[in-house]
């Protein structure tokens, strides 16, 4: 007996599913389990591409960074695996003198991230300064720092998972945008035994598509890269809202995060007009570097939000199966993430509850949120 799986979106979590369930081969009844990898344009020119690579375990709620963890384990062992490295680097996350809801939010969760076995420490403004002199940190009130984490060029990651999930069997059928159906269940009238859903910021057209609502919002955001010489860490500047990490020009940078939906098949991939200028006047408070730096690039990518911030990961249907609203954290947890729907998928875990898809029932009203705060929740 043979299994048929169909995973719709060659993006990270995607390739991710398809490289579990073609390298398990075999469900947990001991059915082989054929695999079908679509993805409307190319493997990684969606979402994933567009993403900043910055990958870390940093979360204070256990579930969160247990998925985290795992996520970072993952990329390690794919390092150097075809075209993909992972860049191992500290990430910091810091709050301004006088930001005190923020300062407080640092110190209060970062016991908890300790409790949950995330290697993670609190350092003052001078210990920042002696550790990363490359970045300012005069006005620094409270900083953390985590050491498993680290970065990458995210189309590296989907690309080599795709090449691996061919090497054990998946077929790829790229530039073949996906229809699914009920009754039977089915992608472009080929019926399959199961169907999992990775469409990105697409996912909620797919699935309404096949008679289904989901609570997820598309969200627009933007990020630029500026040639100039960065050994430091990748950072978070909670207070402003910019996050920074090393890249080949020397720095990429970005928030720029607009909090209203946005149409994924009309939406400017081009950075707004003075975005990069303005986020380097910015970026400049906490890299003195990028001051005379010239901007390499600048552009727009999506995100999708959900009414609680959490994503919605897992069985949607009766073998239909979704993965999104990843709050602008999807690339970083694809790894683990894409495993948990594979393993799903197999029969052999039932998933993260807290991350059930079934509970919603779409039709919420919600506003678009950040999804990089440091914040009570």
């Amino acid at each position: 007996m043979t299994r048929s799986v169909a995973v719709l979106g060659a993006g990270a979590l995607g390739t991710t599913v398809a490289f579990d369930l073609a390298f398990e081969g075999e469900d947990v009844d001991g059915e082989d389990v054929d695999v079908t990898l679509f993805e409307a344009g190319s493997v990684a020119d969606g979402s994933t591409g567009q993403a900043a690579g910055v990958c870390y375990n940093a979360f204070a709620e256990d579930v969160d960074a247990e998925v985290g963890a795992r996520a970072i384990d993952r990329f390690r062992t794919f390092d150097d695996v075809g075209e993909f490295e992972f860049h191992e680097s500290p990430y910091v996350w810091l709050a301004r003198a006088g930001d005190e809801e923020r300062e407080y939010a640092i110190r209060e969760q970062l016991p908890r991230m300790q409790g949950h076995g995330v290697a993670a420490v609190r350092m003052e403004s001078d210990e920042l300064a002696q550790r990363f002199p490359s970045l300012a940190t005069d006005d620094v009130a409270v900083a953390a720092v985590a050491g498993a984490a680290g970065y990458t060029t995210p189309s590296s990651y989907a690309r080599t998972l795709a090449v691996l999930a061919k090497r054990q069997g998946a077929e790829l059928r790229q530039h073949e945008p996906a229809a699914v159906a009920t009754d039977p269940l089915a992608v472009n009238d080929e019926e399959f035994d199961d169907v999992v859903v990775a469409t990105g910021a697409h996912t909620k057209q797919v699935l309404e598509g096949a008679g289904f609502r989901v609570a997820m919002k598309p969200y627009r955001v933007q990020a630029a890269t500026y040639a100039t010489e960065y050994d430091g860490p990748m950072a978070y500047d909670a207070t402003d809202g910019f996050y920074l990490r090393p890249h080949a020009d020397g720095v990429l940078a970005g928030n720029g995060t607009e909090e209203h939906e946005a149409d994924p098949d009309d939406y400017d991939a081009d950075a707004n007009d003075g975005f990069a200028d303005d986020l380097q006047d910015r970026v400049v408070e906490r890299v003195p570097g990028v001051a005379d730096a010239r901007v390499t690039e600048a552009w727009a990518g999506l995100c999708t939000a959900t009414p609680d911030r959490d994503p919605l990961l897992g069985r949607l249907a009766e073998n239909l199966y979704v993965g999104t609203g990843f709050q602008g954290h999807g690339f970083m947890r694809a790894p683990a993430l894409g495993e948990t729907l594979a393993e799903q998928v197999l029969g052999t875990d039932d998933g993260i509850d807290a991350f059930d898809p079934t509970r919603f029932s779409g039709d919420e009203e919600f506003e678009v949120a950040e999804g990089m705060l440091v914040e009570e929740r």
